[in-house]
């Protein structure tokens, strides 16, 4: 099976790496409950964290539940729960010029950093939960956020995948069926408000290749959207650029 690999796979990089544990943000979503669950079956202790900052009840019902079932069928899960809205309010106190942008990509920045923190106490790696359409196509994740990981197991893997993989680990169908959002605004906007494009329609994009003179209007539009997000943030979807040195000192 797909997930025993993906597992398999993780937990070789782990002890190869002399890590003994695997720490992961959960937010309610399916591709951070498929990684979670993915870890879990590793067998390595495995801490699952919950941040809410100004969170959706909605999102925050479906974290615990998924934590609960975690829980409930590997006995290497452990679980904790930081709130990180005060943490949040304070960092905002500190700039007079605000950007919407900018405090919604804080949030996910003060995750990370949570994260890191607790791998550190814990020698352990964090576990990311993007899929590919996110990370490869469309950059749709905050830089040094929840882009900053120490492994992706499910970044090679479609929405549709992911999803996929959820139904034959047997996750909560409401999670599997949630819309997915990125968990940095007060609204609780939907990517696919924010992109303008569902993820199916995005997959289908991400490996057109065909005469774009044969398209329907609605693809024309799709692959128009995914062009524009890909370009803009391909910046963080390519190496960091590093000046080579390879004149003599003049």
């Amino acid at each position: 099976m797909l997930y025993n690999k993906i597992s398999n796979w993780i937990k070789e990089y782990a002890e190869s790496n002399n890590m003994n544990s695997l720490i992961i943000g959960v937010s309610g979503g399916v591709d951070s409950a498929v990684s979670s669950t993915l870890a879990a079956k590793t067998g390595l202790k495995t801490i699952v964290v919950s941040m809410p900052i100004y969170q959706g009840e909605d999102q925050l019902k479906r974290a615990n539940q998924h934590i609960d079932w975690l829980r409930n069928n590997y006995e290497n899960v452990e679980s904790n729960e930081i709130d990180l809205t005060n943490l949040f309010d304070k960092f905002s106190e500190l700039f007079s010029k605000q950007s919407g942008h900018a405090l919604a990509n804080t949030r996910s920045r003060l995750r990370m950093v949570t994260l890191y923190h607790i791998a550190s106490l814990n020698n352990g790696l964090v576990v990311g939960t993007g899929n590919k359409v996110e990370d490869f196509g469309i950059g749709f994740y905050t830089k040094y956020g929840d882009g900053g990981v120490d492994i992706s197991p499910i970044a090679d893997l479609m929405k549709s995948e992911v999803r996929d993989l959820a139904k034959s680990m047997g996750i909560n169908q409401e999670i599997v069926d949630a819309a997915p959002t990125d968990g940095l605004w007060e609204d609780h906007r939907t990517d696919e408000e924010q992109v303008g494009a569902s993820y199916k329609e995005l997959e289908w994009a991400m490996e057109y290749d065909g005469n774009i003179n044969n398209l329907s209007k609605r693809e024309g539009e799709v692959l128009k959207i995914y062009n524009k997000f890909h370009n803009q943030n391909k910046h963080k979807m390519i190496d960091i650029p590093i000046f080579k040195n390879n004149f003599d000192n003049q």
